[in-house]
């Protein structure tokens, strides 16, 4: 869920309510300009604790859960890391090396621009169906990414 289908909710909770955006924006402590572009999409940011405040208001709760595992991600993740070369990553190798621990030198290129370019959500998720699947601790995983991010001296903040 992001914050167009929490403006949309908020939208139709207030509708029912019988509230108008100005009413509910003096009872939120937000302003009606705030109300307004978050139900139509347009809000780039609002807080979490004002939003939270403001669904409290109306009686929504914001469940907060995981979410089921994303299917293939491995292969996701590899055909990511493979779009600017010429020999595609193969998924079993990316998960042998992760598990090993040893980056084999034909896979440093993909893997490079996996660790500078790839969606951090997706080498999340492929870390874990790599831990799932062969039964390795997580921690192991991203211990290996790190020192490989290291070792290629990735610029991405997260691997500092």
């Amino acid at each position: 869920m992001n914050l167009a289908d929490i403006g949309q909710l908020v939208q139709a909770r207030r509708e029912a309510l019988g509230l108008s955006q100005a009413r509910l924006a003096r009872l939120a402590g937000l302003s009606r300009a705030t109300i307004n572009q978050l139900e139509n999409g347009s809000l780039v940011d609002l807080g979490a604790a004002k939003l939270l405040a403001l669904l409290n208001l109306l009686g929504v709760d914001l469940a907060a859960q995981p979410r089921l595992p994303q299917a293939h991600a491995l292969a996701l993740l590899s055909q990511t890391a493979s779009v600017s070369y010429r020999q595609a990553l193969a998924p079993g190798a990316l998960a042998d090396a992760l598990v090993a621990g040893d980056l084999p030198p034909a896979l440093v290129p993909q893997v490079a621009t996996l660790l500078d370019e790839a969606p951090l959500s997706l080498i999340v998720a492929g870390v874990a169906e790599v831990a799932e699947r062969t039964h390795t601790p997580p921690k192991t995983l991203w211990k290996h990414l790190t020192a490989w991010a290291q070792a290629l001296q990735s610029p991405r903040a997260a691997w500092a």
